[in-house]
């Protein structure tokens, strides 16, 4: 194995239950006029409103942004940030799911160096440190309180599109398992998915030439020997987690093991990166309008099949992990464990429509940055056979 690698994390990691209740003590020492981003639900939550009454006694005042919608329209950011600008924090906390935590991370950036999110699409394109960020997932899913990646949507464009930097890392993470005890079934379902797949995508991702400006090159490096230890923890505390989550969601050890396999997947995958099921998703997502874990989901078994002949070793170390008696076993058990939980098996069953699968196609190979990463080469041939497997249900097709 290649000992060549590198990890970005926030300067603080907070992780268990009751540990919301540091927050006032950690915001104090990083600011004293505080931002908290949120959505309307939570803003009503009684969880929510202890947290803010800690703010307060801490010290802090604090504006509260209680309007953030799903996926993060673009135009949603741009109001938000004119709305409190006139607040001026000095500090930004976001509490909620992945959304709550994106446009917490789009606030901090907008308020230190203006414009707009699409000047800064892409990667690197950050100039510099943002306000100092404290993230608190509600959910566990996309590891954004501990990724470098804000992901929004823009209607010009038709696809959602992402900002990626170190400098978006959030100062501090809690991760308070509690906070999920009341998450639904089919939400807790969606986002372990998402999560398991973030831990697939980065073990399994292409391994980059080193060189020494590598790191500094990219956000996203591809696979790595530190990348890969979190990778492997997180898949088996999802493994072991993940399905008695979904079935007793006051289970506060599947809770546990959920939200810190969350939290691993997003600090391997917040330089390893994703890959294949991910630039599907993207197309497919704009066109089904189904949620984003549900779809890399329902995709991932079908490529980790595409990827199976550069994938064996790893698939290996994934069997051993889960406590699987072969490397036959692993992409089996990975569809049946989301089948388990209700995630669709197949394109088809998700919602796509057949004769958008050549559009899907096309859409996915453009995205370069996704695709370049995944271990097998895909090309546009390779992408339509494996979106007709994923979509008939046809292994052979991939073979």
């Amino acid at each position: 194995m290649q000992q060549f690698g590198t990890i970005r994390a926030p300067r603080e990691i907070i992780f268990g239950a009751g540990q919301r209740k540091a927050l006032g003590l950690v915001a104090s020492r990083l600011g004293n006029r505080a931002l908290v981003v949120t959505d309307a639900r939570m803003a009503a939550d009684g969880d929510f409103l202890a947290m803010i009454a800690d703010l307060d006694r801490a010290g802090l005042s604090v504006h509260v942004e209680s309007g953030t919608p799903p996926d993060v329209p673009v135009d949603a950011v741009i109001a938000t940030a004119e709305a409190a600008t006139g607040f001026a924090p000095d500090l930004v906390i976001g509490i909620g799911g992945g959304s709550c935590l994106d446009m917490a991370k789009c606030m901090a950036l907008l308020l230190t160096h203006g414009g707009r999110p699409q000047d800064y699409y892409g990667e690197l394109k950050v100039p510099g440190p943002i306000l100092p960020l404290i993230a608190i997932p509600t959910t566990a899913g996309t590891g954004s309180e501990v990724t470098p990646v804000a992901v929004l949507s823009d209607a010009e464009r038709s696809l959602k599109v992402g900002i990626s930097s170190p400098y978006l890392i959030p100062a501090a993470a809690i991760c308070d398992p509690e906070l999920t005890l009341t998450c639904p079934t089919g939400l807790t379902a969606i986002a372990g998915a998402d999560a398991l797949t973030h831990a697939i995508e980065a073990f399994t991702a292409t391994r980059r030439p080193t060189t020494a400006t590598l790191t500094q090159e990219r956000v996203f490096i591809g696979k790595n020997a530190i990348s890969d230890q979190f990778a492997l923890i997180a898949i088996a505390h999802l493994w072991q987690g993940l399905e008695i989550a979904c079935r007793d969601g006051g289970n506060m050890e599947a809770r546990s093991k959920v939200m810190q396999g969350s939290m691993f997947a997003g600090l391997a995958f917040g330089v390893a990166g994703t890959a294949a099921a991910h630039a599907i998703q993207y197309p497919v997502g704009t066109l089904t309008h189904t949620a984003h874990g549900a779809g890399v989901a329902c995709l991932m078994p079908w490529v980790m099949e595409w990827n199976r002949p550069t994938i064996k070793t790893e698939l290996a170390q994934i069997a051993a992990v889960t406590g699987l008696g072969s490397v036959d076993e692993v992409i089996p058990a990975t569809a049946a464990l989301f089948a388990r939980i209700g995630i669709p098996p197949t394109l088809k069953a998700l919602g796509l429509a057949e004769d958008r699968l050549d559009w899907v196609a096309e859409q996915s190979c453009g995205i370069e940055r996704l695709i370049q990463n995944n271990p097998r080469p895909i090309d546009r041939e390779g992408m339509t056979r494996l979106l007709q497997a994923a979509f008939t249900g046809d292994h052979s097709l991939i073979q």
